[in-house]
């Protein structure tokens, strides 16, 4: 290039090149943050996860530890161990049925996004430029 070609303003052509190029080094860069956050993320997050399933087998333990202690204290109380265990078990399945039943009555309230769907058809139309209301009468 000479020297009178180089002071002169940049084409439009050589302006989108430049953004272009620029946006897509940009998004290249978010993306090796994004991949260096997320390993910490990831990390921390399985060491979480690891931690409370051994706090969640405790749990389970925990449980049916109780379950015999209740149940032997029955016992001590003067009725045959068949019956005390019994007792307990049946405290579980009355408890079971309870958690089933409010489990189920809590998933009949779920519904679908409706607001969320409205809004979402509306955008193609907004895409193209049309006017909500100009997409809902074609």
């Amino acid at each position: 290039m000479s020297k009178v070609e180089s002071n002169a303003e940049p084409t439009i052509g050589r302006l989108v090149a430049d953004a272009s190029r620029d946006v897509s080094t940009l998004v290249q860069s978010e993306i090796a943050l994004a991949k260096s956050e997320l390993k910490v993320s990831v990390k921390a997050g399985g060491v979480g996860a690891a931690l409370l399933a051994v706090a969640g087998f405790l749990g389970i333990m925990i449980v049916v530890l109780l379950s015999f202690t209740v149940a032997y204290f029955i016992v001590m109380a003067g009725l045959h161990p068949a019956w005390a265990f019994l007792i307990v078990t049946g405290f579980y399945v009355l408890l079971a049925a309870i958690l089933v039943l409010v489990g189920i009555r809590m998933l009949k309230k779920v519904r679908a996004p409706q607001k969320t769907i409205e809004t979402s058809k509306k955008i193609p139309a907004a895409l193209k430029g049309k006017s909500a209301k100009a997409s809902i009468r074609a």
